[in-house]
């Protein structure tokens, strides 16, 4: 039985593998077997060696090499303003034609995977980031980085990088500033006449619309060319730049808010009575030292620059506002005198309100300012009352003029900066 079993089993497969025959000949498979055939760096270049120079771009009918460029920003961060730098994660693909080179036989695809490292072997662009502090490559968890080779002797070189660069930033207006920061891309060693650097016609850049910054938003980002003039001729140079927007939100609710609620403050001091010495120049020098700290705060961040920046217009008006409480009541204590403080001390407020009144009240003669009653307050009006009621004039107009006059620094403010 067993027997038996065996011989109709192989009679099965051989039926199986006579079927494979017939269809995949041996010619196909030979075929197939010289499609796979791995390259070699000598099936790419010319037969002859001394017809390709490494180091000379591959110029065509005269004309300079015109290399294509696409960059696709992964990400945006680390925006330093102390330092002036950003980072930025990218794609970078650069695409170029050597019609020196040689198509490896039987490339029926549309594109060929060559190995990275012939790089080395043949010509490629010398591009540089102009503006970088730091490049570095990613091999996590291979190299980041592909060389394909298309059928009309195209390569396109594709390698992941992130960069450090720099960023010349203006803080004029800061916190409401939009600062311009780009990515520079130059030749190293060739100029125009040779080698020329071009965006991609269709789809030169991509930004990742999930980039998402701390303080800033990318208001706008544009490609453009900065081909620059040296000494030693013209250097091809292109360029991404970015348009970063400030949000107002954390200096609205860390530095603009508190600020103007000190300045509020501070203005407390007027409704005090003046004879409260203590409680008026505590809250006025309280007031004038948190400033200062909140101003020194808020600028953590920034280079010690030395032009004057939005920001230092508001901590400065503030800082003004709260000192001129504080001098406003140098001129009600110096109304009031020591001579009018000591007086007053034996007298009570209702004393006081009712000695002002009956001195300002117009009498019709003499004979009528005698036959009224003499109050202890009324007596001593001239050395005390007539400077306390200066005094209290002076907190009564404050009261208003103050907060007019900052209401006038927050319109002209923010409509200059908004």
């Amino acid at each position: 039985m067993t027997r038996h079993f065996l011989v109709i089993l192989c009679c099965y497969l051989y039926t199986l593998f006579d079927m494979a025959a017939l269809h995949f000949p041996e010619s196909d498979l030979e075929e197939y077997g010289r499609k796979e055939a791995s390259l070699s760096l000598r099936d790419i270049l010319p037969l002859n060696p001394k017809q390709y120079d490494k180091h000379r771009a591959p110029k065509f009918l005269g004309q300079p090499t015109i290399v294509y460029f696409h960059v696709t920003v992964l990400s945006l961060d680390s925006i330093n303003e102390e330092s002036m730098t950003y980072v930025a994660d990218i794609f970078l693909a650069q695409s170029w034609r050597d019609s020196r080179l040689r198509l490896p036989e039987n490339m029926s695809e549309e594109y060929r995977i060559l190995d990275v490292d012939w790089l080395h072997n043949i010509w490629r662009p010398d591009c540089f980031f102009k503006n970088a502090k730091k490049v570095t490559f990613h091999e996590m968890s291979i190299p980041n980085h592909y060389l394909w080779l298309y059928h009309d002797k195209t390569l396109l070189y594709m390698s992941k990088l992130t960069l450090v660069l720099s960023c010349a930033m203006k803080f004029e207006s800061y916190p409401h500033d939009t600062q311009i920061c780009s990515m520079m891309i130059e030749s190293l060693s060739h100029t125009t006449q040779d080698l020329v650097f071009i965006w991609n016609m269709t789809d030169p850049l991509v930004v990742n619309p999930e980039i998402e910054l701390p303080q800033l938003d990318i208001s706008n980002n544009y490609t453009t060319d900065c081909t620059i003039e040296y000494s030693t001729g013209n250097f091809t140079c292109i360029q991404i730049v970015f348009n970063l927007r400030r949000r107002l939100g954390y200096h609205l609710f860390h530095t603009y808010i508190p600020s103007a609620l000190i300045v509020v403050m501070s203005w407390i001091a007027f409704w005090i009575k003046p004879e409260a010495i203590p409680a008026r120049v505590t809250l006025g020098v309280t007031s004038l030292l948190t400033l200062a700290t909140q101003n020194t705060q808020s600028q953590q961040s920034l280079p010690p620059v030395s032009y004057v920046k939005a920001i230092d217009v508001w901590m400065s008006s503030c800082s003004v506002f709260v000192f001129l409480s504080l001098m406003e009541f140098a001129v009600v204590n110096n109304y009031m005198g020591p001579v009018a403080t000591k007086a007053m001390k034996g007298y009570s407020d209702e004393d006081l309100r009712e000695a002002i009144d009956e001195f300002k009240t117009p009498m019709r003669n003499e004979s009528e300012r005698s036959r009224s009653p003499v109050r202890p307050a009324t007596v001593q009006y001239d050395t005390c009352c007539q400077g306390r009621a200066t005094a209290i004039y002076i907190d009564k107009v404050s009261r208003f003029f103050f907060p007019f006059s900052f209401l006038i620094l927050n319109v002209v403010y923010w409509s200059t900066f908004l």
